[in-house]
């Protein structure tokens, strides 16, 4: 059972401008009291070509993590354009918010990002400029069919204390709420 659910990630100021920073609000619920703290990440694919133009943007710890229900904003700066290959910056990439627990992946959510040029000029060029424009690129990422993967993790070997069990009222003996004292 995992200590951690994920209640909603949304994707904040979207679409925007390439340059503008990226916020994600996340809201979880802890099940039980964890040992150590939660690491966020947030992951800019580069290019699908190779690993070294991905770059992590951001990661924050969170902890200690106690029962109950948390909400935050992760706020990351964009992507450096100079770290990417000049053909994959305009188009289809992915941004990953991975979440791990003692250096353990639990959880990725994985989003589409289409970046393209705000004027309809510019995106219907042949060729497109070359090096790209940045500050005429926006960044929509597709937040309505994020892709989940959860993995498996060993959350401190601590099994959460057995929830009392609810005995069914009979109906004749239930007492309504704003009854109770």
């Amino acid at each position: 059972m995992s200590a951690i659910n994920i209640a909603s990630v949304n994707v904040l100021d979207n679409p925007t401008l390439f340059q503008n920073p990226l916020q994600l609000e996340i809201q979880y619920e802890c099940l039980y009291p964890l040992l150590h703290d939660l690491e966020w990440k947030l992951i800019y694919v580069g290019s699908p070509e190779s690993e070294k133009y991905d770059q992590v943007l951001d990661s924050v710890l969170v902890g200690p993590v106690a029962p109950g229900s948390y909400r935050f904003v992760f706020q990351a700066e964009p992507p450096n354009p100079s770290q990417l290959p000049q053909d994959d910056i305009v188009g289809v990439t992915v941004m990953l918010l991975t979440c791990s627990y003692n250096q353990q992946e639990f959880i990725r959510v994985g989003y589409y990002v289409s970046t393209e040029y705000w004027d309809e000029e510019l995106r219907e060029m042949e060729p497109p400029p070359n090096p790209p424009l940045i500050d005429r690129l926006c960044r929509n990422i597709l937040a309505d069919k994020p892709r989940v993967t959860r993995f498996p993790v060993d959350f401190d070997a601590v099994t959460p204390a057995p929830q009392p069990q609810s005995a069914e009222v009979p109906a004749a003996e239930a007492v309504p709420a704003e009854m109770e004292a």
